[in-house]
């Protein structure tokens, strides 16, 4: 009986390890679509958040299984529990990254007012703070989660700098005012990833240590 739970158990990293790489992809292709202003690319992007979609509900069904056939405790329960609280976030970072792909697409081709390198910056970020807080799930390591909250820091700096940047440029010259509002909106939705990157890495301290932000649940 064990030995089948554990292999669900594999079973299900392997899922949320599929489901991270997907939205890792898609958030690779948001910053692509930005540097090359590729609008098929960006449309693509939102077309295929119904993978990421599907591949939640598929490890929410896992889950459910799990809990229901092996009613699991302590350590195990947290597992699963966890997992079922990461592929909310998760999905919601697929969201996110559809709704800078849409964005994206509105850009101009020509004529445009650049300050793209602080947003490719901050998607170059939050890949690595949704790879690693997955990597700290299965790896079951304390430091690597806390070391992906602290990367959050990063990341809100360089959204406040945009911030500043968009403010700069409208000031100087109002006509850019449209695209510097796309811009932020963009870079506010990376902040937004950042954020749910963090909420995925404090579920996996919980995983670990069964205490959430200073709580104690199981």
């Amino acid at each position: 009986m064990r030995t089948h739970f554990n292999e669900q158990l594999s079973q299900l990293n392997e899922h949320l390890i599929e489901m991270g790489a997907l939205i890792e992809e898609a958030i690779a292709g948001t910053a692509q679509a930005l540097r090359a202003r590729d609008v098929e690319a960006a449309r693509g992007i939102a077309r295929g958040d119904r993978v990421i979609n599907g591949k939640e509900k598929e490890i929410e069904s896992l889950c459910l299984k799990l809990l229901l056939h092996q009613q699991p405790v302590a350590g195990d329960l947290r597992m699963i529990s966890t997992a079922l609280k990461m592929i909310t976030d998760m999905e919601r970072i697929g969201d996110q990254a559809a709704d800078i792909a849409e964005l994206c697409a509105l850009l101009p081709a020509e004529n445009h007012i650049g300050h793209t390198d602080t947003l490719l910056l901050m998607a170059a970020e939050t890949i690595r703070m949704v790879t690693e807080a997955i990597e700290a799930y299965v790896r079951k390591d304390l430091d690597l989660a806390r070391a992906v909250i602290a990367r959050d820091d990063r990341v809100d700096a360089l959204f406040v700098a945009m911030r500043a940047d968009m403010i700069a440029l409208v000031h100087e010259n109002a006509a850019f005012g449209e695209q510097a509002f796309d811009l932020m909106q963009i870079a506010k939705y990376f902040e937004r990833i950042g954020d749910h990157a963090v909420n995925i890495a404090e579920w996996v301290i919980f995983s670990i240590t069964g205490i959430h932000k200073d709580t104690r649940i199981i």
